[in-house]
């Protein structure tokens, strides 16, 4: 895969030389053309023309090779990105996703969902805000179906190896702006239709139809007039006193007629008449996804949701766009005039409402399902870069997470370790205790992203995975706030209650790293079991990692149901080593003298 980015960097590279070239050329001909134009204008100016006309060619010419030079800078962008992630140089590259981080949720900050270096941006390369939310949205709500992610992962797979159709749409839809998000396009396309009165639609007809030949008529007499008053002398006949009373009586109740109409015109045309690009943009990325084949049967459904009832969506939107088009001449300023006398804005928003009655409603489908094929596309984008990662098995018998070789996918993988790990209904506990810096912390959250991009239906960095869905909730990066005058034991017993509450509306894996490290022994050891136990009445299964090896004893007194394993290290030179393996049993020693002896604290 990483061959295939480079020759097709290589290859936008070119395309991006070759335009600039082009470029220069046609700005240089089109310098040598004016310069002609003027030259001979001075001769003959009807000889001129020729020139004039070459210069105007060249200048659609010119914009040609810009849009085409700003699409392969564009598609050089997509895979540099991508080589930026497989050679594990991507953080700060890609979309950090900090809009969706909330410090509330039960694991997104444990995770490191999102922000610089997170999973969001290792995955993502949607690029509208639909395709965006919607993988957000997969990450921090876990899919409890089965069925709706074995949907996914057989998405994810037959787009895996579509690298072209990814760069497309990241080309494509990176300037589909906010405008026709359907946030806004649902609110819009659920206002209720424009209704005019008979007599206002008569009038809406018979208004152009008056005022039009008035004003063909009475222009030239006003100029007749003005021409007569500068050389009186000059007879023009009857044709100078045809009077303006009846134009301008016209366009008085034309201009009535229209401030009366706006309340209900404005509305309609408010939300998209600034759109008409992103409109041109989204209909370029709803064609795309239309000449797509696709067998599985999440993509068929979403390929079928932009066929449309008549059209396909691409054309529908085309249309939406052309009525947009003809709106936006009203601000003219050459047409500004003649667009107040034929009631343009009102013939064409009933034109644009009459669209939107027949498929406004169906717009917000349109974009969330390019949201939707923009998240799976992310997500296959990853199972390609990473072809060692795994499509996890669910299974329906649970709580189970089985684990064959599991790594945490934001670790380079020359420095990753992975480990093998089993709960199940029988061994629902694993207290993990170890040194500082050993790898308790990472084991845990690669337990947790790997259940998060399962749930997601997506790879996961493993051999093999098997799992049931469960809720997922973590304590693993608890801090003080604050502006919530909160301390780390507060927001930390704060997170544990809501762990506690997860667990009572179905199969839970928690995470809890540290558990009530910020109060004394004795208590922590009685907090810690009794929270232990009250998860493990509610058949929920997880890790629990300690300093405090008399927390230990919790895996001991709860046996068969728990187990101890643990992290260690050894000294080598003076310098403490970790293997970051993890081991049955409990932890023999601590290094934490010897971390203070290595940084210079004499201990």
């Amino acid at each position: 895969m990483r061959d295939l980015y480079v020759e097709r960097l290589e290859q936008r590279r070119q395309s991006i030389a070759d335009s600039k070239k082009r470029e220069r050329t046609i700005s240089i001909t089109r310098l040598v053309l004016i310069g002609a134009t003027l030259a001979i204008a001075f001769w003959n100016v009807w000889a001129a023309l020729v020139p004039l006309i070459a210069f105007l060619v060249l200048v659609v010419v010119h914009e040609r090779f810009v849009r085409a030079r700003k699409r392969a800078e564009s598609g050089a962008a997509f895979y540099e990105r991508g080589l930026a992630r497989i050679d594990d140089a991507w953080p700060g590259t890609g979309d950090a996703g900090t809009e969706f981080s909330d410090d509330h949720h039960p694991y997104g900050g444990d995770f490191d969902l999102f922000g610089r270096g997170s999973l969001f941006e290792l995955l993502s390369v949607a690029v509208t805000p639909a395709g965006r939310g919607r993988l957000a949205r997969w990450l921090k709500e876990p899919e409890r179906d089965p069925a709706e992610i074995r949907e996914r992962q057989a998405a994810v797979l037959e787009l895996r190896e579509n690298v072209a159709l990814r760069e497309d749409l990241a080309v494509t839809a990176a300037d589909v702006t906010r405008e026709v998000e359907s946030a806004k396009l649902a609110t819009w396309a659920a206002m209720p239709a424009v209704t005019l009165s008979a007599v206002e639609r008569a009038l809406a007809i018979a208004l152009p139809l008056v005022t039009v030949p008035l004003a063909l008529v009475t222009l030239p007499a006003l100029i007749a007039k003005f021409v007569q008053m500068t050389n009186p002398e000059l007879t023009l006949g009857v044709f100078a006193k045809f009077p303006s009373t009846p134009l301008l009586l016209a366009l008085v109740v034309t201009f009535f007629f229209s401030r009366r109409l706006s309340p209900r015109i404005e509305p309609v045309v408010g939300a998209v008449e600034q759109a008409e690009p992103a409109l041109a943009l989204l209909a370029g990325v709803l064609a795309r996804i239309e000449h797509e084949t696709f067998t599985s049967p999440r993509l068929k459904t979403l390929h079928d949701r932009l066929r449309g009832e008549t059209l396909p969506a691409s054309e529908d939107i085309e249309k939406l766009r052309r009525l947009v088009a003809l709106l936006d001449a009203r601000r003219n300023q050459f047409f500004a005039l003649f667009a107040g006398i034929l009631l343009w804005t009102p013939h064409v928003a009933l034109a644009i409402d009459r669209w939107r009655m027949r498929s406004g409603a169906h717009v917000g489908t349109w974009i969330e399902s390019v949201g939707e094929i923009e998240a799976l596309s992310s997500l296959s984008s990853f199972a390609f870069e990473h072809p060692s990662f795994v499509m996890p098995e669910l299974v329906t018998d649970g709580p189970v997470f089985a684990a064959r070789e599991l790594g945490h996918p934001l670790i380079p993988a020359n420095r990753r370790v992975n480990n093998d790990l089993r709960l199940d209904p029988t061994l629902r506990l694993l207290v993990v205790s170890g040194s500082n810096m050993s790898g308790k912390s990472t084991m845990m959250r690669s337990v947790g992203i790997a259940a998060v991009l399962a749930m997601s239906g997506g790879p996961v960095c493993a051999r093999s995975l098997r799992l049931s869905t469960t809720q997922v909730g973590a304590s693993i990066r608890i801090a003080d706030s604050l502006q919530e005058n909160a301390s780390r034991f507060y927001a930390e017993i704060l997170r544990i209650r809501l762990i506690l509450e997860m667990s009572r509306n179905g199969p839970l894996l928690y995470l809890l790293d540290e558990v009530l490290a910020g109060t004394n022994s004795h208590d922590r050891r009685i907090g810690a079991e009794a929270i232990v136990r009250g998860l493990l009445e509610r058949g929920a299964i997880g890790l629990v990692s300690t300093h405090d090896l008399a927390l230990a004893q919790i895996a001991e007194s709860l046996a068969p149901r728990a187990s101890n394993v643990h992290f260690e290290d050894h000294i080598e030179d003076g310098k403490v080593i970790f293997d970051y393996r993890m081991r049955p049993g409990v932890v023999t020693k601590s290094n934490a003298l010897e971390l203070m002896r290595s940084v210079g604290i004499e201990v």
